[in-house]
């Protein structure tokens, strides 16, 4: 889902006196506030119908459960979420509100998987990775999308943990 690009309006940030101007790419304005959905849908929306009959999962806490929770009900399928029991309340709220079931775990991450594991032998569960999505389904997303609407970009600055939603090839 494109974001737009916003011109910093901070007093005395934007150019510090080099005639230059500062873009935020607004992420925040996703509908679930945050990138992960670039993933969750990339891939969702890749599936045959077939496997969204069998519907997804995964195991996550936080952005990237809804993200999964949104992509899976634009498409109808199931979405199950393989959370720890300390997953922030506000994160489980709100993938619950986007019509996910909740499978709640203990709180390690090899518990998570192994649940999931075992709901995928059981249900036949199409699991939606984060690591996967991370990698290939929305790597360079939010780069070509600036590439797109500012070509002649001179530096872009992402200061995202792994780097998943702008790691790609160079811009040029």
């Amino acid at each position: 889902m494109k974001t737009p690009l916003v011109r910093a309006a901070f007093p005395g940030l934007s150019g510090h006196g080099t005639g230059r101007e500062i873009w935020l790419k607004a992420e925040s304005l996703q509908p679930i506030g945050a990138f992960k959905i670039r993933g969750a849908c990339n891939k969702i929306l890749q599936l045959t119908p077939e496997q969204i009959a069998r519907g997804v999962i995964t195991y996550s806490s936080g952005n990237h459960a809804q993200g999964v929770a949104y992509a899976a009900r634009e498409v109808g399928a199931k979405a199950v979420i393989v959370m720890p029991s300390n997953a922030p309340a506000i994160k489980r709220a709100a993938t619950l509100a986007l019509g996910a079931e909740v499978v709640d775990v203990g709180l390690a991450s090899s518990e998570r998987l192994a649940v999931a594991e075992e709901l995928v032998r059981k249900h036949g569960y199409v699991v939606i990775h984060l690591t996967t999505t991370s990698r290939s389904s929305r790597a360079g997303n939010v780069r070509l999308e600036i590439m797109q609407e500012m070509p002649d970009v001179d530096l872009v600055v992402s200061p995202v943990s792994g780097g998943g939603c702008s790691a790609a090839s160079p811009l040029r």
